[in-house]
């Protein structure tokens, strides 16, 4: 427990101190973005260094203070005595996820409170940190470009010239670099020539809102001063491409924007189509002399508010929760036939390779074929069956303010708890009943 009380001191003291010198961009969002990144990431990261500390010791010191012998002579069986040491820790933890998720919660709100920012800075504040927006990416049927790609590869084969330009590159991955070429060309815009995206099944929360169309610009030649002159149509397109009438309105936009640098539109809710429709509409200004591209993963998406900032913060404590679990799982079965620094040390590389496994999964894919066949043999298995704590990242969702959707926390409790961790606490379970506790001489 002292060990608990020095981690609940260095929380106490950190995070007030955290809220104070964030900076960020120097924005109002920036700073809260930077605190709720840092604030959280500590607390996960303390709270985990303790689960393992205490999970683990939590056996191995009744072993070796032979305190267990007054325990297991009594009507308590063995598995009894785990899961109460479990419950033990996890009701521990929850505790104090609770207390300073609940202050990292409060200090945010102080903080907006307390501010004097611009008023055009707690605007932003509200839309793009405290929301919990769904971003959407367009669904274009154009995207379908096997054709072509089966075309470019035949022509490429007959020339005789694709060894000369993909290199060393096998079948699979030149079919590949032709398919995002040839997508990426739909996604170019000539000067004085547009760009149609459309989005299905938008669904903002409050109809009397906002929704955001977020961008960022690649040009083919960089303009002398970097920005791009734009003209936006955002709306129901459908009145003018097929003659119908609709009541819905096409909102105009013209823009002047930095490249390579996100960039957000905001536009009235009404925008959207009663059946959930919605087009964006991108005419490159003569004024830019330039083609301009739009990224393939985050050129273009929509954004709109899907639930309150609140229950989207209290979902994210919840994936902090299941990794603390599954900790306090993987510390119990360590202690049950390791010594306490072996289990230590066993659980905190567990822990971080878990914490980089995504990482360490894409990095491997990479390297060359035969390093690669050798990792896939080997300790790839390994580490797919650890949880991929950096996919399932609490501040991934926050900072940004995107929503984390109860799916997504159905799927991470799923695999990580109902799984991963029942998994871990059954091997437990099954070693700690064979274990000799105690030998009799006689």
């Amino acid at each position: 427990m002292k060990v608990a009380v020095i981690f609940v001191i260095l929380l106490m003291v950190l995070l007030p101190l955290i809220g104070v010198y964030a900076t960020g961009d120097g924005t109002l969002k920036g700073r809260l973005q930077t605190f709720v990144s840092y604030g959280l990431s500590l607390v996960s990261f303390l709270l985990c260094m303790l689960t393992i500390i205490l999970s683990v010791y939590t056996v191995t010191s009744d072993i070796e203070h032979r305190q267990i012998y007054t325990v297991i002579t009594k009507p308590i069986r063995r598995f009894e005595l785990l899961l109460g040491k479990l419950l033990g820790v996890i009701l521990l933890n929850a505790a104090l996820l609770v207390l300073f998720s609940a202050a990292i919660y409060a200090i945010a709100f102080c903080m907006r409170g307390l501010s004097k920012a611009p008023g055009h800075e707690l605007i932003e504040a509200n839309n793009a940190f405290f929301t919990a927006r769904k971003a959407l990416s367009p669904w274009e049927d154009e995207d379908d470009v096997s054709r072509e790609v089966y075309d470019d590869y035949r022509k490429l084969k007959d020339s005789g010239d694709i060894e000369q330009i993909f290199k060393g590159m096998s079948e699979k991955d030149i079919r590949e670099e032709l398919t995002n070429l040839r997508k990426l060309s739909r996604r170019s815009a000539d000067v004085s020539h547009r760009l149609h995206w459309k989005f299905y099944n938008v669904k903002p929360a409050d109809a009397n809102g906002s929704l955001f169309v977020k961008y960022k610009y690649e040009v083919s030649v960089t303009p002398p001063d970097s920005q791009v002159y734009s003209q936006w149509l955002i709306g129901d397109y459908r009145q003018y491409m097929y003659g119908t009438k609709i009541e819905t309105r096409l909102y105009p936009y013209r823009c002047k924007d930095p490249v390579r640098t996100f960039r957000e539109i905001e536009v009235r809710a009404a925008a959207v189509a009663e059946d959930g429709y919605l087009e964006v509409v991108f005419l490159n200004d003569p004024r830019n002399n330039t083609a301009v591209i739009f990224p393939l993963e985050d050129g273009l998406e929509v954004l709109y508010k899907a639930d309150t900032f609140t229950a989207n913060f209290i979902r994210a404590v919840l994936l902090v929760l299941f990794r603390l679990i599954f900790l306090a799982c993987l510390g119990i079965l360590a202690s049950t036939f390791l010594s306490f620094p072996v289990a230590i040390l066993l659980c905190i590389v567990i822990f971080f390779i878990a914490s980089f496994s995504g990482f360490v999964i894409e990095s491997f894919d990479l390297l060359s074929e035969n390093v690669t066949a050798v990792y896939s043999y080997t300790l790839r298995w390994m580490i797919r069956l650890l949880p991929q704590f950096d996919k399932a990242n609490p501040t991934k969702f926050l900072v940004p303010g995107e929503l984390l959707s109860w799916a997504e926390v159905a799927r991470v409790a799923g695999f990580m708890v109902c799984i991963k961790s029942f998994l871990l606490l059954i091997f437990a379970l099954i070693i700690f009943s064979f274990r000799e506790i105690a030998r009799i001489v006689v």
